[in-house]
């Protein structure tokens, strides 16, 4: 059923319909073309346009009789204004308001609502009548206060208030039942509400920056949280209770006053533990010996005078920071963690180590340790001690590695084949781990299908290869794979049948355009495919890789970068720096991933 016209509406077609602007009180115009598009769409995308207030025919946008109704009778298709689309989605960000009216409450069919980058003092209690608001993003304001009604948005999801001047949040916080993500960063909290206990659904929690000196410990009860971020606040200890939350992946506490670091027994899935910039003292075999899921720990700029031995619990860690410490020796027995790529070691007075072999890096530095470890074992002046399994070859198979490290390493021989007394010499021995780097392969050894009952990190990197072979993907445990700086261009289907696969490494390669198989290997957390000739990307499909939280495409030939690959939520990391693409700027890409994400969101088409 159409609707009546108003008094005095104009008879004849208008020529210039579709090219007419609004004026609100701000000055600034907003097409009616924009407006009509929005009410087909449902979407309207005001940023940028220096509004310093909202037009009334935005708020009014699904209630009054739209320009064309009086502009056309004719009943094309396309032209049917009665069938109007209510607004879901209002983009008013990167303009300059100073408030936001109550006949906000008027698009009561809103579901995301973003706000940022304006001038915004406080926001209207009519916020509060959005029951269907699901995300909104109000950060990058002059917030001081948030009206109590805020806690009445029972379907929110995602609420992003970082960089504000808020003191304080409302005490009711914790009726946001469905939250499932909550930026506070960059304010000037100096608490938060106990009621906080009651997100229970919260996964993603930043207060980083803010003036904070404890945490309460009813903190802990968010059972399903993965992602706490406390950087930068005033924090001396944390609750022991923090120990007990199980779902936790990352957990920063950079730049605060700890002296010491809790214990983490329920933590099993703790990924990524960053505490540098603090005043800690000691590292105990009780902090480290739970943590056996961490990839990266960060324990820069501390006060730290040794690292037990029990460092080797942690043989998933990938990156080791121990910049700025007081350590004067290391354990040798760091040199046996598998998987680690990064060591920083700098301005620490180490007394064992020499700066020049400091300098030639990680995995310098690694086998050095190694050696010394054989040096423990071994015979005085270092030669192997004699065994068993003594091969005719011993200078080349290291039997230490295979039998207790469970690694088959033959990295850095220059050579293009793999002997086969290495395969040899396994024997019955598990085998997790193949370091074939740093060699002249130019195909991979077809024996290591042997060994796939239990080998899940792979390293063929610094080689010549140029295929993947169908053995490789028979390896169906494996979890990492490094074959960076090699001559490979396209990776094979049958890798498919990798479903543990959590990182790959194909820098330093000559692929043209992204692997297509990666985007159907669902457990990816991490892809590297810097310096390589990639032309291009599927936001879709990388939008359906949930697990994917790092993607570094530097050093490409990527001309464009889609404004979808912002929903890509998941990643925790997008490098894209090195391309030739002019859109998004440097400056863009160097405030960090979220707001490069948030950037390109805002550039979706509506």
């Amino acid at each position: 059923m159409s609707r009546p016209k108003r008094p005095g509406a104009a008879q004849g077609r208008d020529l210039r319909a579709g090219f007419r602007h609004e004026r609100g009180d701000g000055g600034a115009a907003v097409p009616q073309g924009l407006l009509k598009a929005a009410r087909k769409s449902g979407q309207l995308n005001l940023s940028g346009r220096e509004l310093s207030e909202v037009p009334q025919t935005v708020w009014r946008i699904n209630l009054d009789l739209p320009e064309e109704a009086n502009q056309n009778h004719s009943f094309n298709s396309s032209e049917r204004w009665w069938e109007q689309t209510d607004l879901t989605k209002l983009i008013i960000s990167n303009n300059k308001l100073q408030s936001v009216s109550d006949d906000l409450r008027l698009l009561p069919a809103l579901t995301i609502l973003d706000m940022h980058d304006n001038q915004l003092t406080s926001l209207p209690c009519a916020i509060g009548e959005l029951e269907n608001l699901q995300k909104l993003n109000v950060s990058h304001n002059k917030l001081k206060i948030l009206p109590e009604e805020l806690t009445k948005l029972k379907n929110l999801k995602s609420l992003f208030l970082q960089y504000n001047e808020l003191t304080g949040v409302p005490e009711e916080f914790g009726q946001l039942h469905k939250l499932e993500e909550l930026d506070l960063s960059n304010n000037c909290l100096t608490a938060v509400p106990a009621s906080f206990s009651s997100l229970s659904n919260l996964m993603r929690l930043n207060l980083a920056s803010n003036r904070m000196k404890h945490l309460p410990a009813e903190i802990t009860r968010m059972k399903r949280l993965k992602h706490l971020d406390c950087t930068a606040n005033c924090l001396e200890t944390i609750p022991s209770e923090l120990a007990s939350m199980e779902s936790l992946e990352l957990l920063y506490l950079r730049r605060n006053k700890l002296r010491f670091l809790p214990e983490f027994p329920s933590c099993i899935l703790l990924k990524e533990l960053h505490v540098g910039e603090n005043q800690i003292e000691m590292l105990e075999a009780e902090h480290l010996k739970h943590l056996q899921s961490l990839h990266v720990l960060d324990l820069r700029d501390n006060k730290l005078k040794s690292i037990p031995n029990e460092i080797t619990l942690l043989q998933a860690l990938e990156r080791l920071d121990l910049t700025n410490n007081d350590l004067s020796s290391l354990p040798h027995a760091l040199g046996n963690l598998p998987r680690l790529q990064f060591l920083a070691l700098e301005g620490n007075p180490l007394r064992t180590i020499r700066r020049e072999l400091l300098n030639k890096g990680t995995q310098e530095v690694l086998k050095y340790l190694r050696s010394k470890i054989k040096g423990d074992t071994g015979n005085q002046n270092g030669t192997p001690v004699e065994t068993a399994m003594t091969l005719p070859s011993q200078a080349r198979v290291n039997t230490h590695t295979i039998t207790t490290l469970k690694l088959l390493d033959y990295s850095e021989k220059q050579t293009a084949v793999i002997p086969d007394e290495l395969f040899d010499a396994v024997g019955s021995n598990i085998i997790t781990s193949i370091n074939f780097s740093k060699n002249h392969l130019t195909e991979i050894p077809k024996r290591v299908v042997e060994l796939k009952a239990a080998v899940c990190d792979v390293n063929l990197s610094f080689n010549k290869l140029s295929c993947i072979s169908v053995e490789l993907c028979m390896l169906q445990k494996l979890t990492h794979l490094d074959i960076r700086n090699n001559l490979l261009t396209s990776l094979p289907e049958e890798m498919e049948s990798l479903m543990k696969l959590q990182t790959i490494n194909l820098s330093f390669n000559r692929f043209r355009t992204f692997p297509s198989i990666l985007y159907r290997l669902q457990t990816l957390e991490t892809i590297l495919l810097s310096n390589n000739q990639v032309g291009s990307v599927d936001p879709l499909q990388l939008k359906q890789m949930g697990k994917l939280a790092t993607l570094d495409l530097q050093n490409n030939d990527l001309l464009h970068i889609p404004p979808e690959l912002g929903n890509c939520v998941s990643l925790r990391t997008l490098l894209l720096e090195g391309n030739p693409f002019r859109i998004p700027r440097a400056a863009i890409l160097a405030k960090g991933t979220d707001a490069l994400l948030e950037y390109l969101r805002d550039r979706i088409p509506t």
